[in-house]
């Protein structure tokens, strides 16, 4: 099993993860030992996160979100379905990276 999850930074930011352990992510990226993105940015808050199958899965799940914008990244966060889509879709005549 493998997780992809969303933190949100002290800065306001969000920072987009996958691991196999998620309790003991979440532990490294509070105590400031976590990746370098987070470690100047504490403390963080868990906003999002999912389960998946395989760790495979969860990590390219993590890259296709961290080409997401910060606003479809928050209709994520707030399992806004029909907003995702609706951002996913035509921005100056192509479709955007989903």
């Amino acid at each position: 099993m493998g997780w992809v999850y969303m933190l949100r930074c002290r800065d306001g930011s969000y920072y987009v993860g996958s691991t196999r352990d998620l309790d003991e992510r979440l532990d490294l990226h509070r105590r400031v030992l976590g990746a370098q993105y987070t470690r100047h940015r504490p403390p963080v808050e868990l906003v999002w996160c999912e389960g998946l199958e395989s760790i495979a899965d969860a990590f390219a799940m993590e890259k296709r979100i961290q080409g997401w914008s910060r606003a479809k990244r928050e209709a994520l966060i707030r399992g806004d379905f029909a907003e995702i889509s609706r951002l996913a879709h035509v921005r100056g005549g192509r479709r955007a990276r989903e």
